[in-house]
């Protein structure tokens, strides 16, 4: 029978229980037997030997709490007696000696991606319709309603009702039993197949909130952000709707364009109302504009790519107590073999790597690297503070009932997405990724703002980590879900892609699952999966107003 508890590191002092313990169980590791005193629920962990006040709490190798209550061996860790500690951190001496996994499977593989004339190779093929300022937001919308179903595109539903069909017979002349007969729904595949633009792969509409009002710096983030996505290689092109007056001057998207991608190559289309006749002129130019664009784009086709063009984002959300030892340490290994392969993957999150910021700044290949994280993980952790918001107060209410007891264990199990490979850049929000290889950029740990900083970045597919089910998703990057454990997986399957669990019921290695995961990986980059967040058109997109956000 697989052993109930689990050792993460060998430095650890605390045990992970794998399955619920009861009062008075008997368990053992390593030739020790250990007796609960207590309950301690699947996932929480227990003390392996008695605690004192004050002394420190080490999981994952590293140092996530302090007892502040003398803690009983056999008793459970808990917010009543730990509180959140973490190592100091500097820049010194680095460890680059990295032993790279075995990529016989995947070498000389390649994925089917829209290649860009940037060099750049999408795994989707996307036009965008955007608003500089929330003022154009119902404008989007009337273009939304008026292109998306008459051009064959479905939004989140496997299925449409098809109501002209009753008004047709109606017009007719039609009885009440003979339109109580007729087929109404019609399913989502049937609807793609009578796609205009059969090689564009939906239309899709950034709504936000900005561009207006707040500070110039929230303006000048928004329209790089704006910029990032144009620039995204699963972007065809883009129409871009501005009112005139509003702090997001479309000067402003153009400038952060040419500084991205001077040889962008891509049609975008610049509309401002205030300078148009009326909005309805407004309108149909913007539809014009947009028709055209989609003819351009659907000039395009899937074309064989090395898997070194692939730009993976790595992202967690709603955690629990496995997912630092299944889902993410997986997804950590499938991010060390796209490294390994040439390509890019993006770690995000700052708030979430408290603690574990020494392990990463040994690992940057360079001082510059390495200074920059740690002056950004700095800045942070002091405007934080400034509000009486720190790091520490980041674990949600369902990050602690599932074992996540203090930010440093949060960030200690979510920096496993990483892997073990070099760090070979670190970007602020919106800076856009130019170097393969591990990248840190720095957002919040909220996961939609996340997701949205990372492909504003350049990520054209996401990896999105879960013990407790979310059904978040991005508009132009789609998004995988794996599960940390098997019951998740099978109660939330209709949002669930793949499933970790295996590793904690010891069906799996982290080894398996990741190559497992890059497999899927391909698949979907190349067109031939649909995860269930792009199927459900999860299409979440917040960008981050500078101020304070865990």
């Amino acid at each position: 029978m697989h052993n109930p508890i689990l050792k993460v590191h060998p430095k650890d002092n605390v045990l992970v229980a794998l399955r619920d313990l009861k009062a008075g169980d008997q368990v053992a590791l390593d030739g020790l037997t250990f007796q609960v005193v207590e309950d301690i629920p699947a996932k929480h962990k227990f003390a392996q030997h008695d605690f004192e006040v004050g002394d420190a709490i080490i999981m994952y190798g590293v140092l996530v709490g302090k007892a502040i209550t003398p803690i009983p061996v056999g008793s459970r860790i808990s917010r009543q007696n730990v509180s959140h500690d973490s190592e100091a951190y500097q820049v010194g001496n680095r460890q680059l000696d990295w032993t790279a996994p075995d990529i016989a499977d995947f070498s000389g593989r390649t994925f089917q991606g829209y290649h860009r004339k940037d060099g750049k190779v999408g795994t989707r093929n996307y036009w965008l319709v955007l608003p500089l300022v929330f003022c154009e937001n119902r404008n989007v919308k009337v273009i939304q309603d008026a292109m998306l179903s008459q051009l064959g595109y479905v939004s989140g539903q496997a299925f449409s009702v098809d109501i002209n069909s009753l008004i047709r017979l109606y017009r007719d002349g039609a009885a009440p039993d003979a339109i109580l007969q007729t087929p109404v729904i019609r399913e989502a595949e049937d609807m793609a197949k009578q796609r205009l633009f059969p090689q564009v792969d939906g239309i899709k509409f950034l709504i936000h909130e900005g561009g207006c009002g707040g500070t110039r710096q929230d303006a000048e983030a928004l329209t790089r952000l704006l910029a990032g996505y144009v620039a995204n290689a699963n972007v065809a092109g883009a129409t871009v709707l501005s009112l005139g007056c509003q702090n997001a001057q479309y000067q402003l998207m153009e400038q952060a364009l040419q500084e991205f991608a001077p040889d962008l190559g891509k049609p975008v289309y610049m509309l401002e109302q205030q300078k148009s006749r009326s909005e309805r002129d407004f309108i149909a130019e913007a539809v014009k504009h947009t028709f055209v664009g989609l003819m351009e784009a659907n000039k395009c086709q899937r074309q064989p790519a090395p898997l070194s063009k692939l730009i993976l984002g790595l992202e967690c959300g709603g955690s629990d107590g496995f997912s630092g030892i299944s889902a993410n340490p997986a997804l950590g290994y499938a991010s060390d073999l796209l490294v390994a392969l040439g390509a890019t993957t993006v770690l995000s999150e700052f708030p979430e790597l408290n603690g574990v910021e020494q392990e990463l700044i040994n690992r940057c290949v360079d001082d510059r690297t390495a200074h920059k994280f740690a002056d950004i993980m700095k800045a942070y952790s002091s405007r934080a503070k400034a509000v009486g918001s720190g790091f520490d107060m980041n674990p949600s209410p369902g990050n602690i009932r599932d074992g996540l007891i203090t930010d440093a264990m949060k960030s200690a199990g979510a920096a496993k997405k990483g892997g073990t490979s070099p760090v070979t850049d670190v970007l602020d929000y919106t800076e856009q990724i130019s170097k393969p290889g591990l990248n840190l950029l720095c957002t919040p740990g909220n996961d939609v703002e996340s997701t949205t900083a990372m492909v504003g970045s350049g990520s054209t597919i996401i990896v999105f980590t879960t013990g407790l089910g979310t059904p978040t998703g991005n508009p132009i990057a789609p998004t995988i879900k794996m599960a940390s454990n098997s019951v998740l997986a099978s109660r939330m399957a209709d949002i669930i892609d793949v499933n970790a669990g295996t590793i904690i019921s010891g069906e799996d290695t982290i080894e398996s699952k990741g190559r497992e995961l890059l497999e899927y990986i391909i698949k979907v980059a190349s067109g031939e999966a649909t995860p269930h967040a792009e199927r459900l058109a999860q299409d979440d997109f917040i960008p981050w107003k500078r101020g304070v956000s865990l």
